[in-house]
């Protein structure tokens, strides 16, 4: 299989280049092994292309030679037989023998080998030597044994002998390196290689998921594929064709096999449940047994044991199914869906009976849409049952109904690539425009959540507004969107529009769901305009309806509606339950679509309750989901919640890389960009860099205008009013604390109030009466079940101004408490800085110990105060020992 191109294949091509460069100075070999289509004729030619100084002497494993010993070594060798005369006598004789095919006898063997590396030792004298084989392990098995004993002793020779093999073949001894499958990147490349432009990328993300990330695949795929396929609008191939390379090749390799073999291997393709007892019945049925696959065994094309059988490569499965006449593959689903039970096995016989029909059967749709109904067997069956549904389907409006399910789905099992195809065919061929308006809701929601926020936006306010007459809920959920994907892009000051427009849907005898998403959007809308009076009342209510939440209104879309007003309105504990029942709700209902966001709330809950680590792993495995969905907007908020958490902790490393991994796919203005943006910032007040700390806070958003991330910088205006105190001028951070204390004062929240005490304490005139009364007002407010980090920062920066206010014995007191706590913390930057300012204090301290961190929940810090309200310990149960 000849691919011109190849992507990919960095490493492999660099392994041989090294090899070949390195040749004159001692030689050696590689072996190249992987599945069928992924390469590696392709590696061979680039190897005989870089190696212009060198003889090449080139064969490739036979099948139809494999029992005739030593054939493919004949092959090789007869080029350069005449050279064989430079042997000793009887090495000559032994080699002329072998490859006159009067084989070898078995004690003979090693001869043999020192005779061959003899002959390539001469071969090689005039100028280096590449020899290569392709497909060694499809031809005879005693060249192979012999190039192996080879390809270990060349060490001392200008020779370099490159071998290929089937994924699962083995030399020992031997350098190899497996073809891995392409990544999503590289085969849209392939295919964009055959095209003059580049598909439609759900096209494209698809074609790369049915290709199996196999090279030859992809160029199969691309080159039958139609224009409205390549624009989406047509259903695409569920393998590659039969009668192109790879087909071509697996069908080379069936047609060795015996006929009940390749019956069997039919039936085992096309159950894909790989259930051995289906399998077993219906081998039974047909008159045959399972042990009829053993030739298929020991062709490397399956494994089988008493779970059931494996297909050894992934586009095996797919290439068996392919190859087979549609008559056989028709009779093979009737066969199947005649041994599955019409109730347990109720969806899986409904799609054998599918794949066995041609044309409409409007009963068998109704069937598999009934089947398929809240993706009990999992979200991607039943949307592809719900495609079958839509094609069997005798009605348009029927069609397109369970086409639009299908893409819901797809996208709650992760698979947005695919959702995004089937609304791409809907939009092709529906013209009714409610179902127009629901597909543009799902297409707004991938938007926000894959890659085009700032574009959701108006796809979701334009569906909601066609949707609302028929459907209020979906239309208020898809304003709830709408208002998420403008906060996002950092254009909060339309998010006028959106409260606009769902105070206009909102009834008083609404649903709890759908009052529950009303109450969050009224609510973020009057927040974004400075009407706390209004939006703490309908946050309140938003949250107080998710811990009612029961029975169909329970959902992970809902409950993340109510976290997310908890957290608007400063509600950490209850923002964090909900928060947290969205997330086990998702994984238990597979809704891989609302994990991620739902994980990006419990993130910034654990955040404000001072969980700084179990914070970072949440937004971990987030990020792992989001990027596994393709949903990257959300992978990029929590890679920069992740570089905010690292600033924070002033782990300097961590956070850079985590900025660089958003790079430059964050939009200026957007969530994401933002929280960069703070996490830089915090570095830079770490490290003493006021200014530019500043600057970069103030730049978050633009006060007054409501464009930019009004949120985030909220979240940020503790640190920005730490730096400003450091500037002589400071409008910026005056008007940010002010609406920080606007919000701050609308809660019930004490940390947001100790930190607008603290804020205040900060840009009070240095050891002044306002200062040290705002400080230890901050100090008061701060919880102790909570915020223990928080708590310390306002000890250091207490400590900090009485010390400059020359008050270095009452400083101590604060100091010490907050490296104490620091330490116990494990956030050794701020422990350090906390010894440094104790030092200028006229204390002796050593360094603080760096072996005191821990995670969450391993080590408790907490304070007691006396009479005055004034702290005056920290205990820590930690490995077994308090301090008090």
């Amino acid at each position: 299989m000849q691919i011109t191109v190849l992507r990919g294949r960095d490493d492999q091509c660099a392994a041989v280049r090294s090899l070949l460069d390195g040749v004159t100075d001692g030689g050696g070999a590689l072996l190249l092994h992987g599945e069928p289509g992924s390469g590696r004729t392709a590696l061979i030619s680039y190897a005989h292309r870089y190696a212009k100084d060198c003889a090449v002497l080139a064969a490739t494993g036979l099948p139809e030679e494999a029992m005739l010993p030593y054939a493919g070594l004949q092959r090789l060798l007869d080029p350069v037989r005449d050279r064989a005369t430079a042997l000793p006598e009887e090495r000559r004789r032994l080699l002329y023998r072998v490859m006159d095919g009067e084989g070898c006898p078995p004690e003979r063997r090693l001869a043999l080998s020192v005779a061959v590396l003899g002959l390539l030792a001469a071969t090689a004298r005039e100028r280096p030597l590449l020899a290569t084989m392709d497909d060694v392990d499809r031809g005879d098995p005693q060249t192979t044994q012999v190039l192996a004993v080879v390809a270990r002793r060349l060490r001392q020779l200008p020779v370099v002998v490159l071998l290929t093999a089937d994924a699962t073949a083995t030399v020992d001894g031997l350098v190899t390196h497996r073809l891995a499958p392409l990544n999503e990147r590289d085969c849209i490349a392939v295919l964009t290689d055959r095209l003059s432009e580049r598909p439609a990328a759900p096209v494209a993300a698809m074609l790369a998921e049915v290709g199996g990330g196999n090279p030859q695949a992809l160029v199969d795929l691309a080159d039958v594929l139609t224009p409205a396929q390549w624009r989406g609008e047509e259903p695409l191939p569920v393998a590659p064709p039969a009668d192109g390379a790879l087909g071509r090749s697996y069908r080379a390799r069936l047609d060795r096999l015996p006929p009940d073999t390749r019956r069997m291997l039919l039936l085992a393709a096309l159950d894909e449940s790989d259930d051995a007892a289906t399998l077993v019945r219906a081998a039974d049925a047909a008159g045959m047994v399972i042990e009829a696959l053993a030739p298929a065994e020991a062709a490397g094309l399956v494994r089988v044991d008493s779970a059931g059988v494996t297909f050894a490569q992934p586009l095996a499965r797919a290439m068996v199914a392919a190859a087979a006449p549609l008559a056989q593959r028709r009779a093979a689903h009737r066969l199947l869906a005649g041994v599955l039970d019409p109730l347990g096995q109720r969806l899986r016989r409904a799609m054998h009976l599918a794949d066995a029909t041609a044309g409409a059967d409007p009963a068998l749709a109704a069937e598999l849409e009934r089947a398929a109904a809240g993706g009990r067997n999992g979200w991607a069956v039943a949307s592809a049952a719900l495609c079958r549904a839509a094609a069997l389907s005798d009605r348009p409006d029927d069609a397109a109904a369970r086409l639009l399910a299908a893409a819901r789905y797809a996208w709650a099992g992760g698979q947005p690539g695919q959702a995004r195809l089937l609304l791409d065919r809907l939009r092709a061929t529906c013209a009714d425009p409610l179902v127009e308006g629901e597909a543009g809701l799902l297409r707004g929601e991938i938007d926000l959540r894959c890659d085009d926020a700032p574009g959701a936006a108006a796809t979701l306010l334009s569906a909601a507004r066609t949707v609302a007459a028929a459907d209020r809920a979906r239309a208020m959920q898809g304003l709830a969107r709408a208002g998420e994907a403008v906060c996002f892009a950092g254009d909060q000051y339309r998010y006028t529009e959106v409260g606009r427009r769902a105070d206009a849907l909102r009834r008083r005898d609404d649903p709890p769901a759908v009052e529950l998403t009303g109450c969050l959007v009224t609510g973020v809308a009057a927040t974004l305009r400075g009407d706390h009076e209004r939006a703490g009342p309908a946050l309140r209510r938003a949250v107080v309806l998710g811990g009612r939440l029961a029975g169909p209104e329970l959902t992970p879309t809902a409950l993340a509606c109510a976290a997310a007003a908890g957290l608007v309105v400063a509600v950490d504990g209850a923002a964090h339950r909900l928060a947290e029942r969205a997330v086990g709700l998702a994984r238990e209902h597979g809704e891989l679509s609302m994990l991620s966001r739902a994980l990006e709330l419990r993130a910034v809950a654990e955040y404000w309750l001072g969980r700084h680590e179990t914070a970072a792993e949440t937004s971990r495995e987030g990020l792992r989901v989001a990027r596994a969905t393709g949903q990257f907007n959300c992978a990029d908020v929590h890679l920069g919640m992740l570089a905010v958490l690292a600033a924070v902790r002033a782990d300097r490393e961590s956070s850079l890389r985590r900025i660089r991994e958003i790079g430059t796919t964050s939009t200026p203005g957007s969530r994401p960009h933002a929280l960069a943006g703070w996490a830089l910032a915090v570095l830079d007040l770490v490290d003493g860099r006021h200014a530019e700390a500043a600057t970069r806070l103030a730049s978050l958003a633009r006060l007054g205008t409501g464009r930019g991330q009004v949120l985030v910088q909220v979240m940020a205006t503790p640190y920005l009013v730490e730096a400003a105190a450091h500037l002589p001028h400071r409008p910026a951070a005056t008007a940010a604390l002010a609406a920080f204390d606007r919000w701050a004062s609308s809660t019930a929240s004490p940390l947001r109030r100790a930190l607008s005490a603290r804020c205040h304490a900060l840009l009070a005139t240095r050891g002044g009466v306002e200062s040290e009364r705002e400080f230890r007002t901050a100090l008061r407010l701060h919880p102790t079940e909570a915020g223990v980090f928080e708590r310390a920062r306002t000890e250091l920066l207490f400590g900090q101004d009485l010390r400059r206010s020359r008050r270095p014995r009452d400083a101590r007191e604060h100091l010490h408490r907050a490296r104490e706590a620091f330490t116990l913390l494990g956030v050794g930057r701020w422990a350090e800085l906390a010894t440094a300012e104790l030092r200028a204090a006229g204390e002796s301290v050593g360094p603080p110990d760096r072996a005191a961190g821990h995670p969450d929940g391993l080590c408790a810090v907490y304070y007691t105060s006396g009479s005055t309200g004034h702290p005056k310990g920290v205990a820590c149960t930690h490995r077994g020992w308090t301090n008090r």
